[in-house]
């Protein structure tokens, strides 16, 4: 049975509306005006930046009494109080199981948080297992976290596929770790010249049926 290794935020989850819908309640909230979300969304970086810069900044911004601290847990729960799961991912990935495919999140970021997203979710239900780059103690796109989840799941390496959005940790991850992936591009134009995606969706579920096509 091969791996089926897949990101979490923005992949199997939507972080960044998540982030956006929290960003705007935070705004209005401050009487700040609306389109201050799109000062927001930069500093966010799609995700790439920590909690701790993002309040440190929102903090600056408005000259905010409130703890830094405080800030990252309005941020984390704020973020993990909108997240839904897709009914339809949901079957996909039970598809994909009865096809004999053994799903794995490999996801960047904070054990507690991350794996709080899995349960928030109910993805916990619907996937073999879960790897933390905090837990493990690797990052991707270092190829070494796609090693770990497969020793974890007592599974060869060998036959997986990869499928997430970021192209530096998912996509170059893959190349490294010589593994076939498909890149979620969420509108954007691939643009990097050193390695490139197997395959191409524009989400998820359509990431999922084309790993089944190919076997």
């Amino acid at each position: 049975m091969p791996l089926l290794l897949l990101s979490l935020d923005d992949t199997l989850i939507d972080r960044a509306g998540a982030f956006r819908d929290w960003g705007l309640e935070l705004i209005d909230r401050l009487g700040a005006p609306r389109y201050d979300i799109d000062w927001l969304l930069s500093v966010d970086a799609d995700g790439m930046a920590s909690s701790w810069d993002v309040a440190e900044a929102v903090r600056d911004r408005y000259g905010l009494r409130a703890s830094t601290v405080d800030l990252v847990d309005d941020i984390r729960y704020g973020i993990l109080e909108r997240l839904r799961l897709d009914p339809l991912l949901s079957c996909a990935l039970r598809i994909a199981g009865d096809a004999g495919w053994v799903p794995v999140v490999v996801t960047n970021g904070e054990s507690e948080h991350q794996v709080a997203k899995l349960h928030r979710t109910g993805l916990d239900r619907h996937v073999v297992g879960w790897i933390v780059s905090e837990e493990v103690g690797v990052r991707k796109p270092n190829p070494r976290i796609f090693a770990i989840a497969a020793e974890r799941a007592r599974m060869r390496l060998s036959r997986a596929w990869i499928i997430g959005d970021s192209p530096e940790a998912d996509i170059r991850g893959a190349a490294s770790a010589g593994l076939p992936s498909v890149w979620l591009h969420r509108g954007r134009r691939w643009s990097e010249s050193r390695f490139a995606p197997t395959r191409t969706a524009d989400g998820v579920i359509a990431a999922i049926s084309v790993v089944l096509a190919a076997g």
